[in-house]
């Protein structure tokens, strides 16, 4: 956080500020545990996949996420968020019993809804712009539906086996081309049923909210001025390498005592 000092040594409340922010209605946390979702690949992936013995899970990550909010017909103010997650995983496959065993990765969804209260407005909003010729122009007119905001660390990687395609449809998703970038080609999604596939199990903790831009009236002090002065990049490497802190803990784990239960913000361990 960075540092400011307020000119007004008394801290005493100078006037009163409107200003136009995201102010959060609702928000919630949440912990899934995505058990058996089929993994995709791409055509050489799954061909390393059809001569599999065993796989591993090495990793997953959250590349992207896609997000839809409507408002709850039967439930005034409330509104559903629809978030489809995208995740890209990495597996060891051994393709023989003795062989070493080759990195494949392989791309899987999930879908989620959460319903959360944003409150009502049926306003529409019109802002000024500047132009490429440096003239104000208007823009077009857009709503001030609530917007949802998704937070989400990498999820943990629990387990994964080997298995066989229950229905051709099962589980296909439209992957974005973030996913399809990683993966170094389009993703074969059309394999029959009865093929060999990958299932993982995943860990997902997620913060979901729901922010209104509204106009609230707040308390000013006074004008802020940092108080931390610019560092320069002039140094030599050596010379910011001393500068950096012994990262101590990273020798020295702590111990199960020292660290505290639960998630910090009140959210349901179940």
């Amino acid at each position: 956080m960075a540092d400011f000092n307020i000119n007004n040594e008394n801290c005493d409340f100078k006037e009163a500020c409107c200003i136009d922010a995201g102010r959060i209605y609702d928000s919630c946390c949440d912990r899934d545990c995505l058990e058996d979702l089929r993994c995709f690949f791409t055509a050489d992936a799954q061909a390393k996949i059809n001569q599999a013995k065993s796989v591993k899970l090495r990793s997953a990550e959250v590349v992207s996420a896609s997000i839809d909010v409507e408002p709850v017909n039967f439930n005034r103010g409330f509104f559903s968020c629809d978030i489809t997650f995208y995740f890209v995983v990495e597996l060891e496959v051994c393709l023989s019993n003795h062989g070493c065993p080759s990195i494949v990765k392989g791309a899987t969804c999930f879908n989620k809804r959460v319903i959360l209260f944003g409150s009502d407005g049926n306003v529409k909003v019109f802002t000024s712009a500047i132009g490429a010729k440096g003239c104000f122009k208007t823009t077009e007119n857009t709503s001030n539906m609530p917007r949802c905001v998704v937070q989400s660390v990498d999820p943990v990687a629990l387990s994964s086996r080997l298995g066989v395609v229950r229905d051709c449809y099962e589980n296909v998703c439209a992957f974005p081309k973030t996913v399809t970038d990683i993966l170094g080609g389009p993703i074969v999604t059309d394999i029959p049923a009865c093929s060999p596939t990958v299932y993982v199990t995943l860990g997902l903790f997620t913060v979901v909210q729901l922010i209104r831009q509204v106009q609230m009236l707040i308390p000013v002090y006074d004008f802020c001025m940092p108080e931390k002065q610019c560092t320069d990049t002039t140094d030599q490497p050596c010379d910011v390498f001393k500068k950096i802190k012994f990262p101590t803990d990273d020798f020295f784990p702590p111990r199960p005592y020292d660290i505290s239960d639960g998630c910090g913000c009140g959210c349901n361990e179940n």
